[in-house]
């Protein structure tokens, strides 16, 4: 069975960074993609930042330029750096690792809080 173990978050003030890192209990180049999503209550969850097994990444449009993905392929852990936080930000961050093979198979992970003051 998959794991997916987040860890990083907490209590930030606006302006203010954090890294979020997403260990896997398997090679990460063994899924397609990594991804870290955002679910703020009541809201649903959303994408936030993706790296594909070959490199690219792709990010949402609300954290473009403030957000970095990247990954320690000897750790097998994802990192998102997260810059210029504001409390738009605050959430609970999951990451997710997708494997595509004659299905799809989605994991995630239990999910690290996220609090921005203001």
């Amino acid at each position: 069975q998959v794991q997916l173990v987040e860890s990083g978050g907490g209590l930030v003030q606006a302006g203010g960074s954090l890294r979020l890192s997403c260990a896997a209990s398997e090679n990460i180049f063994s899924f397609n993609s990594m991804a870290w999503y955002l679910q703020a209550p009541g809201k649903r969850r959303e994408f936030v930042a993706s790296i594909t097994s070959g490199g690219s990444t792709n990010y949402a449009d609300s954290v473009k330029g403030r957000f970095t993905i990247s990954r320690d392929s000897a750790k097998n852990t994802v990192y998102l750096q997260m810059n210029s936080l504001n409390p738009e930000d605050a959430a609970v961050y999951f990451c997710n690792a997708e494997r595509r093979t004659l299905r799809v198979y989605n994991y995630w992970g239990q999910g690290t809080q996220v609090t921005v003051s203001s």
